[in-house]
């Protein structure tokens, strides 16, 4: 049920977008060619269309991209309405990249007036949605009642998931717990009605519409008598298995051939996402190569010209799924800097060259790893490679260090940004790769990029 209502919920939102922006479009268009602004000639028909038809199928996906379509209640209306600016501005971004390319000469102003329509409607309808909903849910309106057997943190987690999910309707009456003494108390701001052996004379008293069995694994042998006292009700019966402690990455339920399969870690990139990712990291590559070759010479020269040895410097670094690849750089140490072994980089860092320093403080040694992101090895944003002798350290200290290496590494990543760089914690260095993994999308990688260039180089910690 929570999925089914949650699947229309959404597809509420999204069709109310599709229309919001097909009559946003017919405005700007009004607008342009029937108002008081001097034209020449009005676009073909045909052009009109298709590039409606570009603009329904750009923005949602953008939309998508940006979690608009996802039940969020801890977002505020500001914060939604800002995430629509955001999508907004994206998505027209890649509108006119692609009328450029096709439509070369399609009316500029019509697409601005768009815009503006665009951004003003699809708010206004969003803040609508939870307005209406939020009276509807004040006065009761189908509205489902659920009694949640399991005290403790797995029947609280349930209770937080389902009232950051209010706009589905749903309300907690109560809990059953396997503890006498928290009878007549109560958990997260529901009463405690009973003991879960009393479930059937607790419905019979105070009915429901749903019962969620949230038992920790000690409590499993007691399913079969819940499920006999339930069996001659009629109530939605629904179970939450005690695997978070398992649960490591993008776990969740999914389904093969009828046959349920909860997945406890999982690859966070798959199908399209992944298609996508990667034809973003060719092309910005391509164009971050072709701006930057003149300043990659320069630099070159520099190297060449201030100490002895080869230009670029090659580290073996580790990768997607533990791949091992030659990460570049332009040599910012000297020759003999690692015959002592393997070490962290240090400020004022004695092996470093005249120019070296210079390069790491601006990042400016890392640029070579555009190549290796054209050959596949890297991603622009991801996890930063680390080198295997210090890797096999890491993941006897850090339980869920592996992790990081379910997706390409990157050039500069959501740790970096915020200014985990160099000789900082490892531990909030992990923190921060595995919420970037786990909630990766084009904007977030957009807005790291976007962070990066502009101050996202400049690190106290860049040595």
């Amino acid at each position: 049920m929570f999925t089914r209502l949650q699947r229309f919920y959404n597809s509420i939102k999204l069709l109310a977008d599709v229309v919001t922006l097909a009559v946003s479009f017919g405005l700007a268009w009004l607008t342009r060619f029937s108002g008081p602004l001097p034209y020449e000639s009005r676009p073909p028909t045909a052009d009109t269309l298709v590039i409606l038809s570009v603009v329904l199928v750009v923005f949602p996906l953008t939309f998508r991209q940006a979690s608009l379509y996802t039940t969020n209640r801890a977002r505020s209306h500001v914060g939604e309405v800002f995430e629509v600016f955001k999508s907004t501005i994206l998505a027209t971004t890649l509108l006119v990249a692609i009328t450029f390319f096709f439509y070369e000469r399609y009316s500029r102003v019509t697409i601005a007036l768009f815009t503006v329509y665009a951004f003003i409607g699809v708010s206004a309808v969003r803040l609508s949605f939870r307005a209406l909903f939020n009276a509807l849910r004040r006065r009761g309106f189908n509205e489902k009642t659920i009694l949640v057997v399991g005290a403790g943190e797995l029947g609280q987690r349930v209770i937080d998931t389902i009232e950051s999910h209010r706009e589905l309707g749903f309300t907690v009456t109560g809990l059953l717990t396997r503890r006498p003494e928290k009878v007549g108390t109560t958990v997260k701001g529901k009463p405690v009605l009973g003991l879960m052996t009393e479930l059937g004379a607790v419905l019979d008293r105070a009915p429901v519409d749903q019962v969620i069995l949230a038992l920790p694994l000690e409590d499993q042998p007691i399913l079969k008598e819940l499920m006999e006292q339930v069996a001659q009700r009629t109530v939605d019966v629904k179970l939450v298995p005690d695997l978070f402690n398992y649960v490591t990455l993008r776990g969740g339920l999914e389904e093969f051939g009828g046959l349920p399969i909860i997945s406890l870690q999982g690859a966070p990139l798959d199908g399209w996402n992944l298609i996508a990712k990667r034809a973003f990291d060719v092309i910005f590559s391509l164009v971050a190569v072709a701006l930057t070759a003149p300043v990659m010479l320069l630099l070159a020269a520099l190297v060449k010209l201030t100490s002895r040895g080869p230009v670029f410097y090659r580290q073996e670094r580790m990768g997607l799924d533990g791949h091992l690849f030659q990460m570049l750089k332009f040599r910012t140490m000297r020759m003999d800097a690692e015959e002592a072994g393997a070490k962290f980089a240090t400020a004022d860092d004695p092996r470093r060259t005249p120019i070296g320093t210079f390069l790491r403080k601006y990042s400016l040694d890392e640029l070579p790893q555009f190549f290796n992101v054209l050959v596949g090895d890297m991603s622009l944003v991801g996890p930063r490679p680390e080198r295997p002798v210090f890797i096999e350290t890491f993941k006897k200290q850090i339980p869920r260090y592996h992790l990081r290496h379910m997706v390409k590494s990157g050039i500069t990543g959501w740790a970096q940004i915020n200014g985990l760089r160099g000789n900082t914690s490892i531990h909030e260095r992990i923190d921060y790769d595995l919420y970037y993994i786990e909630n990766w999308s084009l904007l977030f990688d957009v807005k790291i990029l976007l962070r990066t260039a502009f101050g996202g180089f400049l690190s106290k910690n860049a040595y």
